[in-house]
């Protein structure tokens, strides 16, 4: 049960830390948006079922004229890459960038996406965080010493954390940088607005922006997605992809009643609707995180509205120190950059195939992407083995493997073939040495307190050991 300090007291607060940190003023106005609807009450930003249809009608990628493709190739000189990288890579145990991951022959997610977008003759941009700007600027600076011209940084706003029991600005000296969080990506907009950079941008001749995860290496300009864009003079797009029961947690598009799209994330439902939001044959489509937006389209909007989109607010709860379970439980307020598609006018959803998803958030996923499932081609570009139909499942004991450094020891010579592999489950403590090929199903499983070695050039089918597994 939440008690409030009178709103003017607990908002005031909020703002007088936000201020002493000098952060600007259209941080503190988004800021104090979102929290007067926290103080609603728990329903406020939840989205019932009733308050939505399920997607239909939506456009489909492959479906589209090779018409298009060419129409995006003269549009290319227009367009601009933005890569959201304000994350750390805390799903692997990691409190640092998550793009300054080693991913694909030795390079990092930020190396990729660099080369992806120079190979293209394309500007990059990359919205930091404050917890990775640092980092991300002299991983560029080691790229090149003198600076890469065509890559551009902007860090987004930090909010303060708020206190579950009273809603006040959390408090905590032992380390007070885990007061602060970012609010989310959909401060993207914002904040591309308040660093001058959305400016800078339209000034360089860009009208076509691409934002995407840093850490989907499926997420790549598209000519043809771009032509559809231009010709039809889409101001904002987002591409959806079809659920399967790993994407049930995750963020799914709807339709609203009274017309156009939404955005409805697991945190904006109520909790007795849990299952209804994870039925994939209810809501068929997942939001990839592959955006598209008409960049003179957006100033004119944010201009209108005085810099802040009326974005849905998603309210998180987490742990002041996620290390320490006394520590105060807090709100993180936050927005996503896809909710857009409910505000912008003429917004729409594009259906795209599965290989323009294909992110890293945990150490499975990692393995896959290391493995010879996925070819880095010489510009840049994740692309699926031509002997793969689609990736295999892979499921590491979280006990031995959840954890990069872990993670790192256990596969000492990379990761094994999995080009033949349908899926993978290790269970227990193994270690894989070189050249191990899995084919098929394949469960590993060792229930002793003593790592399993599996040896040089191995082939792994069905279960090993043999037997059945306790």
């Amino acid at each position: 049960m939440i008690r409030t300090q009178p709103a003017s007291v607990a908002l005031a607060r909020c703002i007088e830390k936000m201020q002493a940190a000098e952060l600007p003023d259209v941080a503190i106005r988004s800021f104090a948006r979102n929290f007067r609807q926290l103080e609603a009450g728990p329903s406020a930003g939840l989205v019932s079922e009733h308050d939505i249809v399920p997607a239909a009608g939506v456009t489909d990628l492959e479906m589209l004229s090779d018409d298009y493709t060419v129409i995006g190739a003269k549009a290319l000189g227009q367009a601009v890459a933005i890569k959201l990288n304000g994350g750390l890579g805390t799903g692997m145990k990691l409190d640092h960038a998550k793009s300054l991951i080693r991913v694909k022959q030795n390079l990092s997610f930020l190396e990729i996406a660099v080369a992806q977008f120079r190979q293209q003759g394309r500007p990059l941009v990359l919205m930091n965080s404050f917890a990775t700007n640092d980092e991300t600027h002299a991983a560029l600076q080691a790229l090149s010493p003198h600076g890469l011209s065509e890559v551009y940084e902007f860090v987004q706003h930090q909010i303060p954390r708020i206190r579950q029991d009273n809603l006040l600005p959390v408090d905590w000296p032992a380390d007070p940088a885990l007061e602060w969080c970012p609010p989310g990506h959909g401060d993207l907009y914002a904040a591309l607005l308040e660093t001058g950079t959305l400016a800078k941008l339209r000034a360089l001749g860009c009208r076509y922006a691409f934002i995407s995860n840093i850490d989907n290496l499926g997420a790549t300009l598209d000519p043809t997605i771009l032509g559809f864009m231009a010709q039809h003079q889409i101001p904002f797009l987002m591409e959806v992809a079809d659920r399967t029961p790993a994407d049930r947690k995750g963020g799914h598009l709807a339709g609203n009643p009274h017309g156009g799209w939404l955005l409805r994330e697991l945190a904006q439902c109520p909790a007795e609707e849990r299952e209804a939001f994870q039925d994939i044959q209810q809501h068929r489509y997942f939001n990839t995180n592959n955006l598209w937006v008409d960049l003179d389209v957006l100033a004119q909007l944010l201009d209108d509205q005085q810099g802040i989109l009326e974005l849905s607010v998603i309210r998180n709860a987490k742990q002041t120190d996620p290390r320490d379970k006394n520590s105060p439980p807090v709100y993180q307020l936050e927005t996503a950059a896809g909710s857009a598609i409910a505000v912008i006018p003429g917004a729409m959803p594009l259906r795209v195939p599965r290989t323009r998803f294909a992110p890293v958030k945990n150490t499975s996923d990692l393995l896959v992407v290391q493995s010879d499932v996925f070819n880095l081609t010489r510009d840049g570009k994740i692309v699926l083995n031509q002997r793969c139909q689609k990736p295999p499942r892979i499921q590491l004991d979280q006990r031995y493997y959840e954890a990069i450094a872990d993670f790192e020891q256990r596969f000492p010579f990379g990761p094994p073939s999995l080009v033949g592999c349908e899926e993978l489950v290790v269970e227990g403590d193994v270690l894989f040495g070189e050249n191990v090929m899995c084919l098929g199903k394949v469960e590993v499983r060792n229930n002793t307190d003593e790592p399993l070695e599996i040896t040089a050039g191995t082939v792994l089918q069905g279960r090993t050991p043999p037997g059945k597994s306790t």
